[in-house]
């Protein structure tokens, strides 16, 4: 009888084998597709795994990204980092091409830069918190940094 793990690792080979196969729209695609693939699978189990496998929602469906635990250039593109303003002392906005605020953003926890506490994303916004001011112009300079 399998274990969990290896009922997981089979889905999430599976979702892999997808998205090489197919461009998927929503989550209930992946539960169909997974179903059809003789794969048990909850709408919550695909959350997860996909999550974990840094799978997110660019556009018009998901894709798997690829970012190193390092930020640069090649991990975001210029392109998708349209604009950066601060809103006080230790928030940054990050507007971001449509549909790939949630890459810039794993991208960015991903970093390990010590001036972020976290971020929020959604479509084409990313808010990025710092412990105070001065993390605020580091994380600054940073970005800015990647943009020229």
């Amino acid at each position: 009888m399998p274990t969990a793990p290896d009922i997981r690792a089979r889905r999430r080979q599976a979702i892999l084998e997808i998205l090489e196969e197919r461009p998927v729209a929503r989550q209930s695609d992946f539960v169909a597709l997974l179903q059809a693939k003789g794969v048990d699978a909850t709408q919550s189990s695909i959350s997860r795994d996909l999550r974990e496998l840094g799978i997110a929602k660019l556009g018009e469906g998901y894709a798997q990204l690829s970012v190193s635990t390092r930020l640069d250039d090649a991990d975001v593109p210029q392109g998708f980092v349209r604009d950066i303003e601060t809103a006080g002392a230790n928030l940054t906005v990050i507007q971001t091409a449509t549909g790939a605020a949630a890459r810039v953003a794993l991208s960015l926890d991903r970093s390990n830069w010590p001036e972020i506490v976290g971020t929020i994303s959604g479509d084409d916004t990313i808010f990025v918190a710092t412990k105070n001011a001065n993390d605020q112009k580091q994380l600054l300079s940073k970005l800015r940094s990647l943009m020229n």
